[in-house]
């Protein structure tokens, strides 16, 4: 997305959690959707705005496209330095916690003077919160467990990125460097290059017998913010999207020794160096040694590293000691999901609930990316914040689907609907619209604040639905931004299994089943799909993010139902028509 765009996407949601702050609801979703629209332009605003065609963007009435042309005029926004000074920075801390909504934070600061964790905590401490009007000590050990939550999932992402913001910006430095003729090989290493959920910074490695260019190259790319070293051969920098990068320049002999030692995890690195020195041998990232003559062995390639320690390849995203050093030893590594695998979404949204894009505009984005089926899952009812379908709008839907399927050729429209698990597990659609679709997905998406025993229950109850095809986002966490409510996940995993209920994968924000999740299921016979979720249909590329979370799961494309092609999947799901 286009640098200003993105900048302008950030106060636009800023904006909204304010006026959420403030009780001021509907202008909150207003400033929302016109967030979401805009992040996903692939045209300037700029440009759109010299057009006077900035109201013809989805959500953005006058006022909004006002608010814009000063921003793009100006820069600033005399409007969010209002509401920025009406609220404080460490309240709005607190709105972020999730499970504390706006209603909740109005009450504890009207009526406790509550305006930041601290205070928080020591009302808490005190038991203050259990006597507040309409609360109890039922709802006083939720706030507790939610900032609990909120602060141990701070902690464990705390100056970490998500890979789905990481991943595009790596991207977009590889293609820079790509051009100076200086560069000859080049490779994203570290955790990124492990795929893992979230990276604290990005390695690149690349080959050069001239990397003085390079060097004076990278450390002046638009997008730095402070160049944090600059050297002959290694360089550092901050991008203004507030990540570091780093760059080595690598002998040609040692690069796949640079590129093996630079990706894999501590762990999975001791574990090659103690192999190697049970060959007498020397593993490091400039090669593997001979202790005894000093002389090179290996070093040029990954492969070859691994080849001569008695193994095949290890795939980067397995490269966390989980017992892949032991596997390619015996050569029995799986052969992992593959982006190209994939068939078909079983999950996207349209205009219909909370998308931005029709029906067949989705049809025909997945289309172009090669797929033979996309499954349309919008809300139900439950969730009226998103305009949910109830049962007459779903029978509408499926109709509306129906005919575009004799419309456009090439591929199936699967009519689906992503209903909401209500708290004693039922669903929040009749069994009687439910069997009139292709695809059910049920989900969590309100009342999340149980105990581990209710919210278990719940989903149980729900797998029982003989209707329900797949098991949307199951833990309901958001990475950086939400952890997951709790769940007896072995139990789950159990009822999936006896029910013969898919686990999603789900790709966008969510990476929910985690690569471990999944791979427990998948050693229990679970069948798994990999989602995207999508709301717009460059949402659909998200795809990469959940195949990569299944890869480090060990996710064979056998047990994916989404790598099936449209004749085997009608098999697989309970009911299309």
């Amino acid at each position: 997305m286009i640098k200003e765009n993105k900048e302008i996407v950030k106060i636009l949601y800023e904006i909204a959690n304010l006026l959420e702050l403030k009780d001021e609801v509907f202008r909150s979703r207003a400033y929302r959707r016109a967030a979401r629209s805009i992040e996903d332009l692939s045209e300037s605003l700029h440009d759109i705005a010299a057009r006077d065609e900035l109201e013809q963007i989805p959500g953005v009435g006058k006022a909004i496209a006002k608010k814009l042309e000063e921003l793009l005029q100006t820069g600033q926004l005399q409007y969010l330095d209002k509401l920025r000074g009406e609220l404080s920075k460490e309240l709005i801390e607190l709105s972020e916690i999730p499970g504390i909504g706006p209603k909740t934070l109005k009450v504890l600061r009207d009526e406790l003077g509550i305006q930041n964790i601290k205070q928080l905590r020591n009302a808490l401490e005190a038991h203050q919160i259990r006597d507040l009007p309409g609360f109890g000590e039922r709802s006083e050990e939720n706030v507790q467990r939610s900032l609990e939550l909120y602060l141990q999932h701070s902690l464990q992402h705390r100056g970490r990125i998500f890979i789905g913001k990481a991943f595009p910006i790596a991207q977009q430095l590889v293609e820079e460097l790509e051009k100076l003729s200086e560069v000859k090989q080049i490779e994203v290493a570290g955790s990124l290059r492990r795929w893992k959920e979230t990276v604290g910074d990005i390695d690149i490695l690349v080959t050069s017998t001239d990397p003085t260019p390079i060097m004076q190259h990278f450390v002046n790319l638009p997008s730095v913010t402070q160049v944090l070293a600059h050297g002959v051969t290694k360089s550092s920098i901050l991008l203004d999207e507030g990540i570091q990068a780093d760059i080595r320049v690598i002998e040609p002999e040692a690069f796949g020794a640079a590129l093996q030692y630079f990706t894999g995890s501590k762990t999975h690195n001791i574990a090659l160096r103690r192999l190697a020195r049970q060959h007498g041998w020397k593993l490091s990232e400039y090669g593997l040694f001979d202790l005894k003559t000093d002389q090179r062995i290996a070093g040029s390639t990954e492969e070859e590293i691994y080849q001569q320690l008695g193994m095949i390849w290890i795939p980067p995203e397995l490269r966390e000691d989980t017992g892949e050093i032991e596997a390619a030893l015996q050569n029995r590594l799986p052969t992992l999901v593959h982006r190209d695998d994939i068939c078909g979404d079983l999950h996207v949204h349209t205009n219909w609930s909370d998308g931005t894009e029709t029906i067949e505009a989705m049809a025909n984005a997945a289309k172009q990316r090669g797929y033979e089926y996309l499954g349309i899952c919008d809300h139900s009812k439950q969730v009226r914040v998103v305009n949910g379908l109830d049962e007459t709008r779903l029978r509408e839907q499926i109709e509306t689907i129906r005919i575009l399927n004799k419309k456009i050729r090439g591929i199936r429209i699967l009519a689906g609907i992503e209903v909401d698990i209500l708290t004693d597990g039922s669903l929040d659609l009749s069994d009687d619209v439910l069997v009139e679709t292709d695809l059910v997905v049920a989900a969590v998406h309100i009342y999340r604040k149980v105990s581990e025993e209710k919210m278990t229950d719940r989903l149980i109850q729900a797998l029982k639905n003989p209707y329900v095809d797949i098991l949307a986002h199951p833990l309901g966490r958001i990475v950086g931004k939400r952890p997951p409510y709790p769940v007896n996940l072995d139990e789950l995993i159990m009822a999936a299994k006896q029910h013969e209920v898919i686990l999603e994968i789900n790709a966008f924000e969510r990476l929910d089943l985690p690569d471990t999740a999944a791979r427990v299921a998948q050693e229990n016979g679970v069948k798994l799909a990999i989602n995207t979720d999508a709301h717009h249909t460059s949402q659909l590329d998200a795809m990469i993010y959940g195949v990569a979370m299944a890869r480090r799961g060990w996710v064979e494309a056998s047990s994916v139902i989404n790598t099936q092609p449209l004749e085997k999947l009608e098999k697989t799901l309970k009911h299309v028509h």
